[in-house]
């Protein structure tokens, strides 16, 4: 904040001033955020005489007609942040001009907590916390990545580069601001009470994660990673650049629109205008809670994962891929004197021919035998040590019963196929094996 001087400090300055006109001006500028007493606008261009680095103030001259009379000074102090220099007085009216548009635009806050950040992306670091009912300055819009809402689409909005009267500047998304023009009189928000925020190292560490549901972690350490699940992207946004909370999971889709987080006891706050609460019980836990339609509390565990979801997608699909190459170079033609020939292509597509013996018990009388191999399954640990995985094949020429699941060995000689009915899966991992299992066995062609 811009602190009031000692007249004596204000005096030497103003002499400095006046010594220095005698010999000229120091250059033309245009002022960034508007002064009231004397009443200058934002956008108007001023003589500059001096510029201290120690009192981090521009002295500026005051246009004549501005002047109540000839007792009024003719020369005042603007922080350094809120006037820019521009040099000749034409750089300086070209500047006024290129900034018009935005002159008397300002914006107050409407959530506490709202990040100003140093590029136009809610990812990117954040300089400033603003205050609810804080008035910023906007500067100019600018393109950048808007947030995304529960349902994928982009927030309605725009980033601004802003200016507090702090001296901050950066980039703020609009979901959450007020825009106003300011043309005459104070400039101040006259119908919200500011409330201070304390600076809350904790709450900053929860605006700064990703929170996905525990299950996710629980696909990491059992290493069995579901892609269909990770794809969706449960998870808990506390909504810091929009003012609006949200909750996705599979059973549920709920959005809290709160004016601020504010603490509720230690490491816990509380979403104020909703019934939303949180509490970091971990650095890398937090529970959610909230009141359901029963009125009764619910209360969900969300977990900051060690990588994003798009990583663990894809190293989970290199895993896959690598297994899916092993079938692949075994192969990639596999042949049995009763069920045909399976030919895999590098890409994960196969062949089968010669199956008549299956139809229809295993592959449909229509089917051409075409289709895709998916790793997408796992192995119960009692499975781990007789067989080297489990797969999926999608018959793509038939619309129904086109999935057939399979236990699979690799060994010198080909490939042994367990069929796995569809009870022995459990989510996507197969725990039991039939009560009387069709074995298929194949050997690999020799060139």
């Amino acid at each position: 904040m811009f602190l009031k001087k000692s007249r004596a400090s204000i005096l030497l300055t103003l002499a400095a001033a006046a010594l220095l006109s005698s010999c000229g001006k120091l250059g033309w500028g245009v002022l960034l955020w508007s002064i009231e007493e004397p009443p200058i606008l934002s956008g108007t261009v001023l003589p500059v005489y001096i510029r201290s680095n120690i009192d981090h103030v521009w002295v500026v001259g005051v246009p004549e007609t501005l002047r109540k009379d000839k007792k009024d000074p003719d020369k005042i102090e603007i922080p350094l942040t809120q006037f820019e220099f521009a040099g000749s007085k034409r750089k300086a009216v070209k500047r006024a001009g290129e900034f018009a548009y935005f002159a008397s635009a300002y914006a107050e806050n409407l959530q506490d907590g709202l990040p100003i950040r140093d590029n136009p992306d809610n990812n990117s670091r954040r300089v400033y916390r603003l205050r609810v009912g804080e008035i910023i300055k906007i500067l100019s819009v600018v393109e950048g990545a808007p947030p995304i809402s529960t349902t994928g689409d982009p927030l309605p909005g725009d980033w601004y580069k802003v200016l507090t009267h702090d001296g901050i500047t950066g980039f703020c998304f609009s979901y959450r601001l007020k825009i106003f023009d300011h043309n005459e009189g104070p400039l101040q928000a006259v119908h919200v009470a500011v409330r201070e925020s304390a600076p809350d190292p904790d709450l900053d560490m929860v605006m700064s994660k990703t929170w996905s549901p525990e299950i996710y972690q629980q696909m990491i350490n059992s290493r069995q990673i579901n892609i269909f699940e990770l794809e969706k992207n449960y998870r808990f946004d506390p909504g810091q650049d929009t003012g609006i909370a949200r909750i996705l999971l599979a059973d549920m889709e709920k959005e809290f629109v709160y004016q601020g987080i504010y603490p509720d006891g230690e490491r816990s706050w509380r979403f104020e205008g909703t019934d939303l609460q949180m509490n970091l019980r971990t650095n890398t836990t937090l529970a959610v809670q909230f009141t359901e339609n029963t009125n009764l509390k619910r209360t969900i565990v969300f977990v900051a994962l060690s990588a994003d979801v798009d990583d663990l997608i894809m190293q989970e699909n290199a895993r896959r891929e690598a297994q899916f190459m092993i079938i692949y170079n075994q192969g990639p033609v596999f042949t049995s004197n009763n069920y045909g020939t399976i030919t895999f292509t590098e890409t994960g597509g196969f062949s089968w021919t010669g199956y008549d013996l299956l139809v229809p018990r295993l592959i449909p009388a229509e089917s051409k035998g075409e289709g895709r191999a998916y790793m997408d399954l796992f192995l119960a640990p009692s499975f781990a040590e007789r067989y080297n995985g489990a797969v999926t094949f999608r018959l793509s020429d038939v619309r129904s019963n086109n999935t057939m699941r399979f236990m699979y060995t690799i060994d010198t000689q080909g490939l042994r196929l367990e069929v796995v009915p569809d009870y022995a899966v459990e989510n996507i991992t197969v725990t039991r094996r039939s009560s009387s299992p069709m074995v298929l066995y194949f050997f690999r062609d020799s060139y």
